[in-house]
């Protein structure tokens, strides 16, 4: 019986210790796991931060691409009404540039007809000269002015302001063309070489140098178209250059012949040329 007792207490004192046993390992395991869940507790403690730092970071990084997208659409919306500006400048200034090229094509219509009525004139005076004529009649066209420049020795009597026989003929021809081109005026101009006036001449008595008697010879012209060939005199004008025009040197005596002329100057009037200038041209 007593055996039977020591046998028993025996027996629990084997399962205690086997008990005990197996508690440690569990305690030991339980600890181990308690540290690897800390570990990683804490590894998701650091990793949660970070991740929270990141989002903090991307949050003020999407305030400023806000913020930047703002300025953009700002700056986008001012260039477009600048833009919107600059298209209504660019348009009247196409408009402007448009203007000028017609009044430009106008301008040149206008000189190129002013020009064709001058070679019409300049070819009709020219064809009705008889070759005689043509050797002491110059006709030019200069910057759209017709010069018809005549010799004083085909036109006056010799020391004087009178106009000769001889230059009837040559004169009523180109009476003939002032009277058809109505719509122009005419200056007569009187040039001399550069020899004093012989005032002891009885012809010459009352001109006192070479303004008076380039200005006499243009009157002389002058007076004549109008009373033998009925030229309007308010189309006409005589002025005198003295001997202050040479078209060459005065130091022979070809030279000084040819100063001596006088200048019959055809030009459009200028009241009715620049009212044509002034037309604006009609829109295309």
């Amino acid at each position: 019986m007593r055996m039977n007792k020591l046998f028993g207490m025996a027996m629990m004192a084997g399962l205690l210790v086997m008990t005990s046993c197996a508690s440690k390992k569990e305690l030991e395991s339980c600890q181990l796991q308690n540290q690897e869940l800390t570990a990683n507790y804490q590894s998701t403690k650091e990793e949660l931060a970070s991740a929270k730092a990141r989002v903090s970071s991307l949050e003020e990084q999407l305030e400023q691409m806000k913020t930047d997208y703002r300025s953009v659409q700002e700056a986008l919306d001012k260039s477009l009404n600048n833009a919107s500006s600059t298209n209504v400048n660019i348009s009247k200034l196409v408009d402007q540039i448009n203007e000028s090229n017609q009044y430009i094509r106008h301008l040149v219509e206008v000189k190129s007809k002013s020009d064709s009525l001058n070679m019409v004139l300049t070819n009709n005076l020219t064809r009705s000269l008889s070759k005689e004529e043509l050797k002491e009649v110059d006709v030019q066209v200069l910057k759209g002015v017709v010069y018809i420049s005549l010799a004083d020795n085909m036109l006056y009597k010799s020391g004087s302001y009178e106009i000769n026989d001889r230059a009837a003929e040559t004169l009523s021809k180109i009476a003939k063309i002032i009277m058809d081109y109505k719509d122009y005026d005419v200056l007569i101009e009187g040039n001399t070489d550069n020899v004093p006036v012989n005032t002891s001449s009885a012809l010459m008595k009352n001109i006192r140098n070479n303004w008076d008697l380039s200005a006499l010879r243009a009157s002389s012209v002058v007076q004549y178209l109008q009373e033998h060939y009925g030229v309007d005199p308010k189309r006409l004008t005589a002025g005198g250059r003295g001997e202050y025009n040479p078209i060459t040197t005065n130091d022979t005596e070809v030279g000084k012949q040819r100063n001596r002329r006088t200048q019959i100057i055809i030009t459009p009037k200028l009241d009715q040329f620049m009212e044509l200038i002034d037309q604006a041209p009609e829109e295309e």
